[in-house]
């Protein structure tokens, strides 16, 4: 069965939206992932689709109902016979859920795929989230105007490591956090651009000093950059020489 995902929203003409396009858009038409769009105004039980209301304890906004978030989430799961848990994780998209990362990026797409809780307004009634174990996964420190969005970064940093998606794979070996570093500089022709020329060990052909180069930039960038991320690569590196000390 394809990687298959399910995205519980109250915009589905949102999807596929951006997904629909490059490398996921031809490997969603050739059936290596999968994409369905749920109303969310299908759960609600009055005849006008109302999915929120007003926050307990005051406050502006609206929050979404429990008893419509919880339905969704049952009827997606036994969309593929599934129950309880389920083997396709459910992830609510917010702000307050923990960083999404790389390496979860990787569980995901090794997976059987995702359901996807789109919040609007104030978000979701937490008891939703907790009586049916729903993942929270932030994008990163800032306010989106709902989890569509989020949910199609989400799909498609997880679309693109299915095998067969990206048409020159070993890339995927050398781009950002793949080994805890940011990514080396790019460069390609011409040769000299703008009066800047493109590094001389890029030019020599000298295999070996481009690898040392790439890796030496690499660090330096997520250090000046991303020193959580330098941090983590460095404890990483002192346990894994510490291990191969005592082997």
């Amino acid at each position: 069965m394809a990687w298959s995902a399910t995205v519980l929203t109250i915009f589905p003409e949102m999807f596929p939206g951006p997904l629909g396009a490059s490398l996921a858009g031809r490997a969603l038409d050739r059936g290596v992932w999968a994409l369905d769009a749920v109303d969310l105004r299908a759960f609600a039980h009055d005849r006008h689709g109302t999915v929120d209301d007003a926050p307990f304890g005051g406050g502006p906004g609206l929050v979404m109902r429990p008893d419509v978030a919880a339905a969704a989430l049952d009827h997606a799961r036994t969309l593929l016979g599934e129950s309880g848990g389920g083997e396709r994780p459910a992830v609510y998209l917010t702000p307050r859920g923990r960083p999404f990362d790389q390496a979860r990026c990787r569980e995901l797409a090794a997976g059987p795929g995702a359901i996807l809780l789109c919040g609007r307004y104030e978000g979701v009634d937490a008891r939703a989230i907790e009586a049916r174990e729903v993942e929270e996964i932030s994008l990163g420190d800032f306010v989106l105007s709902g989890g569509e969005l989020a949910a199609m970064c989400l799909v498609d940093a997880c679309v693109r490591l299915l095998p067969g998606v990206m048409g020159a794979e070993e890339s995927l070996v050398e781009e950002s956090f793949s080994a805890g570093l940011l990514e080396y500089p790019q460069y390609t022709r011409p040769q000299v651009w703008d009066g800047r020329a493109v590094p001389e060990v890029l030019t020599g052909g000298h295999h070996e000093r481009v690898r040392a180069w790439r890796q030496a930039r690499s660090e330096d960038i997520t250090k000046a950059r991303r020193p959580d991320l330098w941090d983590r690569y460095l404890s990483a590196r002192a346990v894994a020489a510490d291990r191969e000390g005592k082997g």
